[in-house]
Formats: C-alpha cells, sequence, structure tokens
C-alpha cells in the first residue's frame, strides 16, 4: 500500500490521474527561489523555453543570462559568479551538461568548491524520438563521482519543485537529473523531501518485504504501479523512491536490506555507474545481498516514442512484475535465505 506516513496523491491510481513535467516543477521552484533569495541567479545555452528557465527569465531578466550555445562557457561564468556570491542556477539538456563541459564542472566548480546548482534535463529513454544523441544516460555516473557534488533525481514535478528549493541551503553543488516526458503526481505538496532522503513509497503488508526495489526518476511510477497489480496478486513487495543519489541515505537502505531477501535496482540510465552501482558499492561493504540491475545494458538508446522505448529497454511497469515474479519463484525455491 501507499506509505500513508508521506501523504502521498490519494487519486495516484484512478485512470486520469493527474500528470506534469518535471520541467514545469523546476522551472516554478526556481521562480520561489528567486523571490525569497536576491543572490539567486539563472544561466542557460539556447534551451530556455525548454528547461522552464523562462518562468525566471520573464520574471527576473535582470538575473538570467542566455550563453547561447557554449555549455563550456556557461560553467566558468557561473564558477565566477558563486566566486563573488551569487548562487547560479545553470539548466541545459544532460548530454550537454554535464555531459560536453564535465571537465569544467570538476575544476572550475568542484575543485573550487563553488555552491553551483547543475540542472540536467532531458534524460533517460523518455527524451524520446531525439534519439540516442539527446538521451542521456550516463549523468548519474558523471556527477556522482565528483567531490563536492550532491546527485538527486525527483520522482515528479513536486519534488523537483521541493529539490530546487532545498539545493539553495545545501552545503555543496548540487546536480538535479529531469525527465523530459510528464510523469504521474506521485507526491502532495504535504509530502516531505530532504536532498540525501530516500523515502518508502509503497510498503509490503507486513513489516518485511521478500523483494525491495530501489527506484528513481521517471521509474519510480512503473515500479509504484507494478507494486500495486503485484499487491493483488498476493505478491508484496516495497518500493523505495530512492531520489537521493548522493549522498545515499544509508540508514533507510540498510534497514530495508535487512528485510529482504532480495533487493532490485530501477533506473532509466546505464547500469554500469548508476544509481545501482552507487547501492551495491556501499552494501559490499556493509551488507552483501543479492542484487538484479534493472536499466540500460551497455547501449544507447533509439528514437521511438518514450512508452515504447522504455518497454522495449524492459523498464516498464509489465517488465517489472516479470522480473518480480522470476525472482518470487528462485525464493520459493530455496535459492535464497535470510
Amino acid at each position: 500500500m501507499l506509505n500513508p506516513e508521506l501523504k502521498l496523491n490519494p487519486d495516484l491510481f484512478l485512470e486520469n490521474s493527474q500528470k506534469a513535467l518535471m520541467r514545469d516543477g523546476f522551472g516554478q521552484g526556481l521562480v520561489i527561489v528567486g523571490e525569497t533569495n536576491k543572490e539567486v541567479v539563472a544561466l542557460t545555452a539556447d534551451v530556455c523555453e525548454s528547461v522552464r528557465m523562462h518562468y525566471f527569465r520573464d520574471r527576473f531578466p535582470e538575473r538570467f543570462v542566455e550563453l547561447g550555445i557554449a555549455e563550456q562557457n556557461m560553467i566558468g561564468i557561473a564558477s565566477g559568479m558563486a566566486s563573488c556570491g551569487k548562487i547560479p542556477i545553470l539548466a541545459s539538456y544532460a548530454v550537454f551538461s554535464p555531459g560536453r563541459n564535465w571537465e569544467q564542472i570538476r575544476t572550475t566548480i568542484c575543485y573550487n568548491e563553488q555552491k553551483v546548482i547543475l540542472v540536467g534535463s532531458h534524460t533517460g529513454l523518455n527524451v524520446g524520438e531525439d534519439g540516442a544523441s539527446h538521451q542521456a544516460l550516463e549523468d548519474i555516473a558523471l556527477t556522482r563521482v565528483l567531490p563536492f557534488m550532491a546527485v538527486v533525481s525527483p520522482a515528479d514535478a513536486l519534488e523537483a519543485k521541493k529539490a530546487i528549493i532545498k539545493a539553495i541551503d545545501y552545503p555543496t553543488a548540487v546536480y538535479l537529473r529531469l525527465a523530459r516526458e510528464k510523469s504521474l503526481v506521485l507526491t502532495t505538496e504535504e509530502t516531505p523531501f530532504e536532498i540525501g532522503k530516500s523515502q518508502v513509497f509503497w510498503l509490503p503488508k507486513e513489516n518485511f518485504s521478500q523483494i525491495t526495489i530501489f527506484a528513481c526518476g521517471f521509474l519510480v511510477q512503473e515500479a509504484i504501479l507494478a507494486a500495486k497489480e503485484l499487491e493483488e496478486e498476493n505478491i508484496n513487495i516495497c518500493v523505495i523512491n530512492n531520489s537521493a543519489i548522493k549522498p545515499l541515505d544509508k540508514e533507510l537502505i540498510l534497514e530495508w536490506v535487512k528485510k529482504s531477501k532480495v533487493i532490485i535496482t530501477l533506473e532509466e540510465h546505464q547500469i554500469a555507474g548508476g544509481m545501482g552501482s552507487a547501492i551495491s558499492e556501499f552494501l559490499s561493504e556493509n551488507y552483501p545481498i543479492k542484487i538484479y540491475f534493472m536499466g540500460i545494458k551497455d547501449s544507447f538508446g533509439e528514437s521511438g516514442k518514450a512508452e515504447e522505448l522504455i518497454k522495449k529497454y524492459e523498464l516498464d511497469k509489465e517488465s517489472i512484475k516479470k522480473k518480480v515474479k522470476e525472482i518470487q519463484k528462485e525464493i520459493d525455491s530455496s535459492l535464497y535465505s535470510l
């Protein structure tokens, strides 16, 4: 069942449940932080409307900078602004930032410990018809290895809005990862959110789950929809919205791993270097357990409708259900023990 303590969207499973763009949530949150903190400035690289920075531009034109197609230059300018006391928020497509300008991010922001917030939009397969050249499937790996950099992957538009607001006061640079397509609004304004904290969105009937799924970003909705249908078939799992990719919510991870026989990590990103890698690195030293990785298996994406690609790469609701049932059969065959 949905975790009642988190005050999640009660209408989530209705046929016409609300969907929204994470980018819109970010843009709305950006205006809020602009109103509350005069040091906030916004920069983008020729994709203002696409990343929803026009909300800020129209409200605070004197604090908005359009760099054109110059992502590397954008980082240098932002670092300089940060050194003068500003709080720069940069947004572009993730294949270009942090993809194209990674060295500048490493050297001028992280190495110098400059407080800059990076927003990478159009991540994952849900970029759709734009194809492999625009589908960022490696950005978690690029950012989480950097010192002085937190990595957040919101589950919906409301979390994206809360994330940019929280990022302002976070002590390090922050990378915020956004999807392109609309996703279900899973949370409400009352649902708590903190950088570095993940949450149990779906609870098993008992305070124990043979299978726990750690999902992030756009695919959290698929995991929740799968959990609802699996429960109707008397298969109970736990689903954690693991928006906190760096730093990991180690306490929550350990709590539920110790209640599980197997875990699944689910992400719209390369398996190598992604959220699943981060969790497995932590668990290998602290609580080794069998892990199944659901993500992109060392390949690029391709052009197609978002829902078609999510299905083809076996990351949709039905693929999750299939994987859970396969694992459950193995558990029932006593291949695993606590």
